[in-house]
């Protein structure tokens, strides 16, 4: 039976979500807890990979199991006693063999935080990353509405991603402030690697007026990542829900 897992965790001592041979991930961590508790190994698939750092709100991921004595809705009782502090499962169900966290997903929904400060505050430095006072979030408002809509993103694309499709949709692309912080929140069907985290800073140079929205159209229309802005630092960005067709 393919089990789906809604799970929340703070990145911040994790090398990323995916499973790799130099550091601690959040996906080998979950694994190694389903194993725990039904004697199988786990192959744990997610809507997607968070970087090292990235957080998430409700990530989704699914496994297969043929262990049938504990209910599909009761895993993440049986999972989070197990689990670290920073990582805890939300909810558990049954899906149909068909559904796939990734590939069925229809959208997801990232945050990237900032705030204003001469210098970095400590007890922010997990969630949102210092920028300048003089930051104009008018004109970053106005460049983040230059987003929606189709369009090939490969200005915002990482340069050692192998990607070879750079087209996506933004349903919905807003900066506001919100308890001291510039919250920039995106909706889309998909995003390319560290596409968001360089939004964000493309944004911010917006807001330091060295690009206009209309600068930021002709950068997306030219596909020219060098005028773009820089990637962000990942502590930030915060995966917040990821949407499926009605089950």
């Amino acid at each position: 039976m393919r089990i789906v897992l809604k799970i929340q965790y703070d990145g911040t001592a994790y090398c990323g979500w995916q499973v790799q041979p130099n550091g601690i991930t959040v996906q080998e961590t979950i694994e190694k807890a389903i194993e725990n508790i039904t004697g199988e190994k786990a192959s744990l698939i997610a809507s997607g990979r968070t970087d090292s750092g990235v957080h998430a709100k409700s990530q989704t991921a699914h496994f297969d199991t043929d262990h049938t004595l504990i209910p599909p809705d009761k895993f993440s009782y049986a999972l989070n006693p197990i689990l670290p502090e920073d990582i805890k499962i939300l909810s558990s169900y049954l899906a149909p063999e068909n559904f796939h966290a990734r590939f069925s997903a229809k959208k997801k929904t990232y945050e990237y935080k900032m705030y204003k400060s001469e210098y970095p505050l400590p007890l922010k430095r997990r969630y949102a990353v210092n920028v300048s006072p003089l930051l104009d979030v008018e004109k970053m408002k106005e460049a983040a509405k230059v987003l929606v809509g189709k369009h090939d993103f490969k200005c915002f694309l990482a340069a050692n991603s192998s990607v070879k499709d750079t087209v996506r949709e933004i349903y919905s692309s807003s900066v506001r402030e919100e308890n001291g912080e510039i919250i920039y929140s995106v909706t889309g069907n998909g995003f390319l690697y560290n596409m968001v985290r360089i939004i964000a800073g493309t944004l911010v140079k917006a807001g330091e007026g060295k690009i206009s929205a209309k600068d930021l159209e002709k950068i997306i229309e030219n596909k020219d990542r060098t005028s773009a802005g820089i990637t962000m630092p990942p502590e930030g960005l915060t995966l917040i829900s990821v949407e499926y067709e009605k089950r």
